[in-house]
């Protein structure tokens, strides 16, 4: 099928594709003899692959980095990615993970101190928010 027709099997477009072969995450497929791509339905199960693992937090260059056991993946969907795992140490779902992980906290820290704000429940800055109050109200008219 062509570039158009893979593109939409696989839910993506076609300038999708050509970016996903261009970072190596696809391999070059083969070509008519008018040069237009020609893939084939295991390169559109890739693509759905390689959509699924981005919409899971991965990124391109995390996907690149195994892009050689992708189909691993592929010819068994229950595997668990880290059984993939070229090197020692954690695998880069396992890394992935405790990086969202780290987000998660520091995002959660954050809304904790805007709410507390929000609420008047209290700030880091206590005292430069207390010297703030009292100078705005003794520079303030009585009334």
């Amino acid at each position: 099928m062509r570039i158009g027709d893979a593109a939409a099997a696989a839910g993506t477009t076609p300038r999708a594709l050509r970016f996903y072969e261009q970072r190596g995450l696809l391999p070059p497929p083969s070509r008519t003899p008018t040069g237009q791509r020609q893939y084939d339905p295991g390169d559109v199960a890739r693509v759905r692959l390689i959509r699924e693992l981005l919409s899971c937090g991965l990124t391109i260059e995390d996907i690149r980095s195994c892009a050689d056991h992708l189909h691993l993946i592929e010819l068994d969907p229950t595997r668990p990615c880290g059984a993939a795992q070229v090197t020692s140490g954690p695998g880069i779902a396992a890394r992935r993970l405790a990086a969202l992980e780290a987000e998660i906290a520091r995002l959660t820290g954050l809304r904790d101190q805007l709410a507390a704000r929000v609420t008047g429940g209290g700030a880091p800055s206590r005292t430069r928010s207390a010297s703030h109050r009292a100078e705005t109200a003794s520079s303030s008219p009585s009334a």
